[in-house]
């Protein structure tokens, strides 16, 4: 818990500046809740501005979901720019395995070897070419069936592997760690999922310079989601009234508040 703590000060302390590169469903909720968490979104998709803009942002976020042409032309200069500028990006496989373009595009984006690839269970298997994916953005197959999957893959890209679920997986080269928190209510808000990838990007954006562990630093993203969840959870009575109570936990909270509302467990 302490590395995970120090992640969220440094979070806190730097307001790092993430890159954002997401499908068109969700912008708005993507920049309001970096801005909860005190980091700073930009949008930027133009494939000339976005490979120069990768090399001064703090962080990339790719995602792939929803997006046009020019976009992923986008995204294939941005992610290798990002690399070559020393600063870590995120891939997010949004119904990776369902869809074919998105999905070549994604399996392309690999050999740019992506700091932490985050998505549901669906999704990891999908870009591992292990099932055909879910139902669009809806997992068919439950977090813990992905961990093999995720084992392989963190060996054969060297990222860290996130899979979203009730129970998160965080998994990397020999560590496997759990988070458990969250609400029922967050899969009927749109955008908690492309969210989480965002803030996956500023927790690696504040730890990368810092010299801190960047598994932790996707734990400490998966960590704070889950505990603005569970406390949504608590006050809202609809999802209308738990996005609202969401994005005030994930901007109202302090790091000593994460132990009380997650549980973080190590293999």
């Amino acid at each position: 818990m302490s590395q995970v703590t120090a992640v969220l000060e440094e979070l806190q302390r730097t307001t790092p500046l993430v890159h954002c590169m997401t499908n068109t469903v969700v912008p708005e909720v993507t920049a309001n809740v970096l801005l909860a968490i005190g980091a700073a979104p930009a949008m930027i998709d133009l494939p000339e501005e976005a490979e120069i803009f990768a090399g001064i942002a703090s962080a990339l976020l790719v995602n792939v979901g929803n997006g046009s042409a020019e976009q992923h032309a986008g995204m294939r200069r941005a992610a290798p720019a990002a690399v070559a500028a020393g600063k870590p990006w995120v891939l997010d496989p949004v119904a990776v395995g369902a869809l074919p373009v998105r999905t070549a595009l994604a399996r392309d984006l690999l050999a740019d070897r992506p700091t932490a690839i985050r998505g549901n269970a669906s999704e990891i298997l999908g870009l591992a070419g292990t099932s055909s994916g879910g139902r669009g953005v809806d997992s068919t197959d439950e977090a813990e069936a992905a961990l093999d999957t995720a084992r392989q893959l963190a060996g054969d890209t060297g990222a860290i592997i996130a899979v979203s679920g009730p129970v998160d997986l965080v998994v990397s080269a020999g560590r496997v760690t759990r988070i458990d928190g969250g609400s029922a209510m967050m899969p009927l808000v749109i955008g908690t999922g492309c969210a989480l990838g965002a803030t996956v990007a500023a927790c690696l954006g504040a730890a990368r310079p810092a010299g801190l562990d960047e598994h932790d630093a996707v734990v400490a993203a998966h960590a704070l989601f889950g505990m603005a969840g569970r406390i949504a959870g608590h006050e809202a009575v609809s999802p209308g009234s738990f996005r609202t109570a969401w994005i005030d936990a994930l901007h109202g909270w302090k790091p000593g508040d994460i132990g009380q509302w997650t549980t973080i467990t190590e293999a």
